[in-house]
């Protein structure tokens, strides 16, 4: 089986401000993709949201042998990465199909295949 990388981007700002019935269309929408992976025979490895990027922290070469650490995202940007799911599946074209549904439904999505 190969493993693949879906990651979640999405603008934190604009979806903090969301109401509460657009939080828990997005749950449901999670909870559906999981019923689709399961009933496909793919398996979730790991899913997680991850905490917001402004309590990220970043590590970056300083040019002279070390590491300049610093809090905060290692880039600015519109659309930060929230969260993952690490699948393991035999069909990536199915698993593929699932994801533009799942992607159908509202959700940003960028698709990795993990080298073997």
């Amino acid at each position: 089986m190969r493993r693949y990388l879906i990651l979640l981007p999405a603008p934190e700002a604009e979806w903090a401000k969301l109401p509460p019935e657009e939080h828990q269309k997005g749950m449901a929408s999670h909870g559906q993709f999981h019923e689709d992976l399961a009933a496909g025979g793919h398996r979730i490895i790991a899913v997680s949201p991850l905490e917001p990027s402004a309590l990220a922290t970043s590590m970056r070469p300083d040019g002279n042998g070390g590491a300049t650490v610093t809090d905060g995202p290692f880039t600015e940007s519109v659309e930060q990465i929230v969260g993952f799911y690490l699948i393991e599946s035999d069909n990536e074209d199915e698993l593929r199909e699932l994801c533009t549904r799942f992607a159908s439904r509202g959700e940003l999505i960028e698709f990795r295949r993990l080298p073997e």
